[in-house]
């Protein structure tokens, strides 16, 4: 039943001009909540943009690969507190999948925008630019923002044909999987 989300979920980055209903953000919220987290420290927060010039200004965090989000409907920043748990990286990346998924299974697109060790300009880090907007606090950590909408893009499933299966090892590194 989630294969067939991972098996069709592509990167969206065109979003049809239609606000992204209440109660749809409400479902993505609470998937990101569910998402599992080491030792249940749950680090992560979630900031949910819906305000036009906002996600103006979320486009300009970084000089390429997040000028798409002015044109979303939506944005959700994930943010974590490293001090609540020394793998905050991997649980708030868990957390941006589970937005991800669950904005698929809702007719949604989405795309990932990496934040963490990405510059704004020579002198701010992406994630201070962000955290200056959005007003988030300086002990949070910004990993990612996620756009997303109404597809106005079509996209194909990757063929099965083209994954990389030589990248999976059965029991030792190099012995192929059994397929």
């Amino acid at each position: 039943m989630i294969l067939p989300l991972i098996q069709k979920r592509r990167s969206i980055r065109k979003y049809q001009k239609k606000s992204v209903e209440s109660d749809k953000i409400q479902t993505l919220v609470e998937a990101a909540l569910r998402s599992p987290s080491s030792m249940g420290y749950n680090p992560w927060e979630f900031v949910v943009v819906d305000d036009a010039d906002l996600l103006d200004k979320l486009s300009r965090a970084k000089p390429q690969g997040s000028a798409f989000i002015k044109n979303a409907p939506l944005g959700i920043v994930v943010c974590a507190d490293p001090e609540r748990s020394s793998v905050w990286v991997e649980d708030a990346s868990i957390a941006c999948t589970y937005i991800q998924l669950a904005a698929e299974s809702l007719g949604l697109g989405t795309c990932w925008i990496q934040i963490r060790e990405r510059m704004h300009d020579q002198a701010k880090t992406s994630e201070a630019y962000i955290s200056e907007v959005l007003n988030i606090p300086k002990k949070l950590k910004v990993e990612a923002m996620i756009g997303i909408g109404y597809p106005d893009e079509q996209k194909a499933p990757h063929a099965k044909e083209a994954l990389q299966y030589g990248k999976g090892h059965q029991n030792f590194y190099g012995k192929p999987l059994k397929r």
